[in-house]
């Protein structure tokens, strides 16, 4: 480990999201990071750049702060940088930031700005009042039983206002998203929400037509005077279909759209909004418009598309919160390629009109995966990766369709 390092990384959270934030620590200053994850799973646990600790009460207010103050104590002479990995974390972290040990940074904004924002009814205000568009939007009521109407007729989206709230119910069967092909499947995916033991409003939508090439994803660093300094667009050329995956990113290129990326700075910085940020959107082609679905208060689980374009994760809190530099707005305008899934499957179910610039830019050397790291490549690790890649042959085998084209 780097002793030298003024600062520790302390994460939460066990998945891909918190091995990309860990990987970047590791690529800029070579130090091992600290993480708590419910479970000894792959991709952090084993993982040579990971101090993987295993607390299967991780997401209750008791282990968070037990475990940040622990790991304050471990490296009492250094400062702790701790992040969340996952909505329930960063909900954590904003709830105890100003109850943490004098040695740990928690970049995050209030509980209170935080529950706005994770609050899908609230959000759509807040685009409407910044000129964001968003899919046509009804907010269902548990009430309204099956006596209710909407605008817009079939496929309809379904998802939880509270994703919190909603995954605190713990019935595995639940869905991410419900895209609900008749009137009668919406009924039906309503009710099971609710038998399930959810209670809040879910968001009922316009489905925007259009393959995953038509998604984008947009990943922000804001400072600690809630500046934006840092915006990355990605544009998704798949994504993950399966049930309990679905709307994961898979293949992402980036790109640069002015218009778009100056409207989302005007809302975060009329916020003052600190810390990261990311926004799923979708590029509606019946009127040329792209349309915002959410913000998660934290970078994605596909953040290593952002430090795979040349800007390090870890270096935008470090320079923010460790040595205080105060940075110009970087917009990425380069192209790079990230993927989550080997070449052939990215190849085998992307439209091919992007084919020449994804094989353009492997050549170029422009190309990462977020597992693929030469620094943690012990023979046990590059078989469990590789395990990892044939387990994406066969899912996106079976819940992907290759473009028709």
């Amino acid at each position: 480990m780097n002793q030298s390092l003024t600062f520790q990384p302390l994460l939460f959270g066990g998945d891909i999201n918190v091995y990309s934030v860990a990987r970047a620590f590791h690529e800029a200053y070579g130090v091992k990071s600290v993480a708590f994850g419910k479970y000894p799973s792959f991709p952090c646990h084993g993982s040579a750049v990971i101090d993987y600790r295993v607390c299967p009460d991780n997401e209750s207010d008791e282990a968070f702060l037990r475990n940040a103050r622990a790991v304050a104590e471990e490296f009492s002479d250094k400062t702790v940088l701790l992040l969340g990995c996952g909505d329930s974390y960063v909900q954590l972290a904003a709830r105890h930031r100003d109850h943490l040990p004098g040695n740990v940074i928690a970049p995050y904004i209030e509980e209170s700005l935080l529950n706005t924002l994770i609050n899908k009814e609230k959000f759509y205000q807040l685009c409407d009042e910044h000129g964001i568009d968003h899919p046509a939007t009804f907010i269902y009521d548990k009430s309204m039983g099956h006596d209710f109407q909407l605008p817009w007729g079939p496929p309809y989206i379904a998802k939880p206002a509270d994703s919190v709230a909603y995954w605190a119910c713990g019935d595995h069967s639940l869905a991410k998203v419900y895209i609900c092909q008749s009137w009668e499947e919406l009924l039906e995916a309503l009710d099971h929400v609710y038998a399930a033991g959810y209670q809040d409003h879910m968001v009922l939508q316009e489905f925007i037509p259009g393959d995953d090439s038509y998604m984008r994803v947009l990943t922000n660093y804001s400072d600690r005077n809630g500046r934006v300094t840092m915006m990355c667009l990605g544009h998704v050329l798949l994504e993950e279909h399966s049930p309990h995956g679905i709307g994961n990113h898979a293949v992402i290129i980036t790109e640069y759209d002015q218009a778009l990326e100056e409207k989302i700075k005007d809302l975060l910085e009329s916020l003052h909004f600190t810390g990261f940020s990311n926004f799923d959107i979708k590029y509606d082609q019946r009127d040329g418009k792209y349309k915002a679905f959410e913000i998660n208060c934290r970078q994605g689980r596909s953040n290593y598309y952002v430090t795979g374009a040349g800007h390090n994760i870890a270096k935008l809190v470090v320079e923010d919160r460790i040595e205080g530099k105060d940075k110009e707005l970087e917009i990425t305008k380069n192209r790079s390629l990230w993927r989550m899934v080997p070449r052939k499957v990215a190849f085998k179910f992307t439209p091919k009109k992007y084919h020449q610039e994804m094989k353009a830019l492997i050549r170029a050397g422009a190309d990462s995966h977020s597992l693929v790291y030469e620094k943690d490549a012990s023979l046990k690790r590059r078989l469990r990766v590789m395990k990892n890649h044939l387990g994406n042959m066969k899912r996106f085998d079976q819940y992907n369709k290759i473009p028709e084209e």
